[in-house]
């Protein structure tokens, strides 16, 4: 074990993330009453320039007036690169205490999100907000996947990346066929069996940078989220990209439709057996305190302080999902 030990972020349950506009008060007040865990109001790509300023009203006030219950709220603001992004974070962060996170688009050097610190920071010491915004960052280009291990340490807001496969793809010139999906043409053809026989199998274009991104996730205590599958009218194909992802160690998935919301919770609810195990951990912790052992062992092998953190966190996760 390391002698560097590496704060955890806010564990919060976040198996799925669901994208709403913030130009659709329609779509808002029904996503209120959805199973997401997460959602984020959306004043980026899903809202056009000129219902920029129209969004950001109706995101206060549904901020402000709709029951949200305990789902964590978020925010997308508009890149760093536009004229919206500061009245995104300076209106909404001011007027709305339900606010919990802010989502940072296309991020590709450590600056970017320290310039919304920057802002948030002050916002929140001028209105004496007790909560701390959260930050969840898009990785989304060749150059934020180049940089992703020193922007997953750029500031202590940080609790989740997101990794989003679209505009990668388009950073990346891959040929992308299906948002999320996989393409033919990425796979190996095996060699000739006795009869002359040759069978194709497909792979994951996007496996790298999927697990580049969690490498620097879990490294840095934050939590890696898989972005969009474009195709809602394809369930099984969403089922397969967020098992990958869950067995990867991906904590949850983004939903673009309400249709992918259950399907993000199925894949990303922690297992019977792996809630059970978390419950031994912690007991066993408890059993070796009492005993006054040092040192803590389960099942033949040595607990150390992060099994505990991550035990916790799960145990915490799954009494969240009771509620």
């Amino acid at each position: 074990m390391s002698f560097t030990l590496i704060q955890q972020a806010k564990p919060r349950l976040h198996r799925s993330e669901l994208a709403v506009p913030g130009s659709n008060p329609t779509f808002m007040e029904k996503s209120a009453q959805s199973a997401a865990d997460v959602i984020f109001l959306d004043l980026e790509d899903a809202v056009a320039p000129d219902d920029k300023e129209k969004a950001r009203t109706n995101i206060i006030q549904a901020l402000n007036d709709l029951d949200w219950g305990n789902k964590t709220m978020m925010i997308r603001i508009n890149g760093l690169d536009t004229h919206y992004m500061y009245r995104d974070v300076v209106d909404i962060v001011e007027a709305c205490p339900r606010l919990d996170m802010v989502l940072i688009p296309k991020v590709g050097v450590p600056a970017d999100v320290y310039a919304i610190d920057v802002l948030v920071t002050q916002i929140e010491q001028a209105k004496k907000r007790d909560k701390q915004i959260g930050f969840e960052v898009l990785i989304e280009t060749a150059l934020g996947m180049a940089n992703v291990e020193a922007i997953a340490q750029s500031s202590k807001r940080l609790e989740a990346m997101s990794f989003g496969v679209a505009d990668y793809a388009a950073s990346t010139r891959a040929r992308s066929t299906v948002i999320g999906g996989v393409n033919p043409d990425f796979s190996v053809l095996t060699d000739k069996d006795e009869a002359g026989n040759r069978q194709t199998h497909w792979q994951d274009p996007w496996l790298f940078a999927q697990n580049r991104m969690l490498v620097a996730c879990r490294a840095y205590g934050l939590r890696p989220i898989d972005g969009p599958f474009g195709d809602f009218s394809d369930p099984d194909g969403y089922r397969s990209a967020a098992r990958r992802c869950a067995a990867l160690g991906f904590e949850g998935k983004w939903a673009i439709h309400p249709s992918q919301i259950d399907l993000a919770n199925e894949v990303f609810t922690p297992s019977e057996a792996e809630v059970t195990k978390a419950r031994r951990i912690l007991e066993a912790m408890e059993e070796a305190a009492k005993a006054g052992r040092g040192a803590v062992s389960l099942d033949g092998r040595l607990i150390d302080i992060a099994s505990i953190r991550m035990a916790e966190a799960l145990i915490e996760k799954a009494n969240a999902m009771k509620g």
